[in-house]
């Protein structure tokens, strides 16, 4: 089933986003490579495509899992929850129709 996990930043996380970026990607290539990721990117904290030092508010993921348990699983080893990045972590299941 897809779910979509948030991620809420804790305030100024840009230079800890920074840190555990490429861990961060490692994680969701795998998913991709596993055909099983249907979105992801983060979520600017102000109205632009480059919110420069503003960075983000937090991060969006819909991917497949076998459960919401290996989702959550998922969402809480993933270096950014890891790393501080988020304050708040949250997962619910997705069903999607269009496209």
């Amino acid at each position: 089933m897809l779910y979509v996990l948030i991620g809420e930043d804790v305030p100024d996380s840009l230079e800890k986003r920074k840190a555990a970026r490429p861990e961060h990607l490692k994680r969701l290539e795998e998913l991709r490579n596993e055909g099983r990721l249907i979105l992801v990117g983060p979520m600017p904290a102000i109205d632009s495509p480059d919110p420069g030092p503003a960075g983000f508010a937090g991060s969006l993921v819909v991917a497949e899992f076998a459960s919401l348990a290996d989702a959550q699983t998922w969402l809480a080893d993933d270096p950014y929850a890891r790393q501080g990045v988020f304050a708040r972590t949250s997962v619910r299941p997705f069903i999607k129709v269009l496209p």
